[in-house]
């Protein structure tokens, strides 16, 4: 059977920001889960230079997938070339490239190509693949012009926190108290209703309902991507009205004593939207933030007390 010519297609968008600072979004592809809906987590997996190898968890067409991709950054072109080394199915092969133009010093076009094939050239993989590269390329570009464009007032309605606790305990013992999520109910308070599915080892989606400590329940959806017994590193892509984003991961380092240092870390974006609505007309940023470290933080230091009860009751 002859073999199909591989689709190519382009995506692109005009934002009101300087060149350079866009591709500097772009090139640090760590922070893109902040950037772009679709990603859950990157590894920077090997650099050299200009060179890279990145492995990427993402969600497509609503499903959970992940796959490794070797760049070429070219700073002095502001062009950065991607070809996937591992792709997931059912995708053969897929490469691109991301294109930023300047137009004047504060304009910038960015266009986005793909050039990708179906495993066997198959119909309605192609198909599936078509849908999910429109929608995860226009919803890449719209958050990157947000991003960038808001760059300069985003500062305060981004939050970042840790929380940790010592354990006398291993970090498996403790990371499996984590992973084992779909046990929540039967081990913390403040989750009444929990989901989880893994159709792929490490890759996890879960759904919970929370209460918090000013009796308001919420309903969360998250990504989670896993490595035992090291960390779980989480997107939520269903959030509570005071959000438009949530990341964060746990970590489990264990030292030569045999103590386990579980770390619960969060970084989130305001809805300003919905500050009003939530906490009061009279209340502003400043309120939200301190509100969300506290409810956020409040529940995580909780799981890791709990979490601490369960690891060392099995030493």
């Amino acid at each position: 059977m002859t073999e199909q010519a591989p689709r190519e297609v382009e995506h692109e968008i005009t934002m009101s920001a300087p060149a350079a600072e866009v591709y500097r979004h772009l090139a640090d592809v760590e922070q893109w889960p902040r950037l772009f809906p679709p990603s859950v987590y990157v590894d920077r997996v090997e650099s050299s230079g200009d060179d890279e190898r990145i492995r990427i968890w993402a969600t497509a067409n609503g499903q959970a997938k992940n796959w490794t991709s070797r760049r070429r950054l070219d700073p002095d072109g502001l062009r950065i070339t991607f070809g996937q080394e591992v792709s997931a199915p059912p995708v053969a092969r897929m490469s691109g490239t991301w294109i930023v133009e300047p137009r004047g010093e504060a304009e910038s076009r960015v266009r986005l190509l793909h050039t990708y094939r179906a495993i066997d050239d198959d119909p309605a993989g192609l198909e599936w693949i078509d849908q999910a590269v429109d929608r995860n390329s226009r919803s890449e570009l719209a958050a990157l012009k947000a991003n960038v464009e808001l760059a300069a007032h985003s500062a305060e309605l981004t939050l970042s926190f840790e929380d940790s606790e010592r354990i006398n305990g291993s970090a498996k013992d403790v990371y499996d108290f984590i992973n084992e999520a779909q046990l929540w109910t039967e081990r913390l308070p403040h989750v009444f209703g929990v989901s989880l599915t893994e159709d792929d080892p490490g890759v996890q989606i879960l759904r919970m309902d929370t209460s918090a400590k000013d009796g308001s329940t919420h309903t969360t959806e998250s990504v989670r991507v896993c490595f035992p017994h090291h960390k779980i590193a989480y997107k939520q892509t269903t959030l509570p009205a005071l959000m438009t984003l949530h990341t964060g991961f746990w970590r489990f380092d264990e030292g030569s004593d045999g103590v386990t240092t579980a770390t619960s870390q969060h970084t989130v974006v305001i809805n300003t939207d919905n500050i009003g609505r939530i906490l009061g007309p009279d209340a502003g940023v400043p309120e939200a933030r301190a509100f969300l470290r506290e409810a956020l933080g409040t529940n995580s230091r909780a799981t890791l007390g709990h979490a601490k009860a369960f690891a060392e009751a099995r030493r």
